[in-house]
């Protein structure tokens, strides 16, 4: 077997890293779903809702939704308008796909992970809290999930980059997707 280019082991690489995320972010689901049961159970079954599951149950579920969005960019689960697409020969989506990740999605990531740092420092710096509930956490670590996303979609967005370079160049078609149907 042919050794892979190197432009392909960087690609790879980098899905490594976002795949193994998408797997330890999971367990995020457990702190979720056990917040929402408690406090159901708490309120209706001993009258007594807390405090911090509100908090809990937003932070988790935000932080899912935020840094999976890079696990859902490697498995091809964002939304792609596909009327005009599945017309074009390979090589012609990697030159639209390397142009688009270059000129829009990437600095998008950028821009977004340099604001999201400065909020996520202020926060810290004034020791902000939340506003939901009674329990009023910091909010800090929350707010460092914006950029951690954002830098985990342009790390993700680089390899997506590379492929569609890849496919452009040699008309080779390395996306490795999973069919989503709705």
């Amino acid at each position: 077997m042919a050794e892979q280019p190197p432009i392909l082991k960087v690609a790879r690489a980098i899905d490594r890293v976002t795949d193994a995320t998408g797997y330890i972010l999971a367990l995020l689901v457990a702190p979720l779903i056990l917040a929402n049961a408690w406090e159901v159970t708490a309120r209706y079954l001993f009258r007594a809702p807390t405090t911090w599951a509100t908090d809990v149950t937003v932070m988790s579920s935000s932080t899912i939704f935020m840094v999976g969005a890079a696990y859902a960019l490697l498995k091809g689960a964002h939304i792609r308008t596909d009327l005009f697409w599945d017309r074009f020969s390979d090589r012609t989506k990697g030159w639209i796909d390397a142009v688009a990740y270059l000129f829009l999605f990437l600095p998008a990531m950028a821009i977004l992970f340099a604001i999201s740092v400065d909020d996520a420092v202020y926060a810290y710096q004034i020791g902000e809290t939340s506003q939901l509930g009674l329990w009023r956490p910091v909010i800090w670590p929350f707010r460092s999930v914006v950029p951690l996303a954002a830098a985990l979609l342009f790390l993700q967005g680089v390899s997506e980059l590379l492929k569609s370079a890849w496919t452009a160049r040699t008309g080779v078609l390395l996306v490795q997707h999973e069919k989503i149907e709705i």
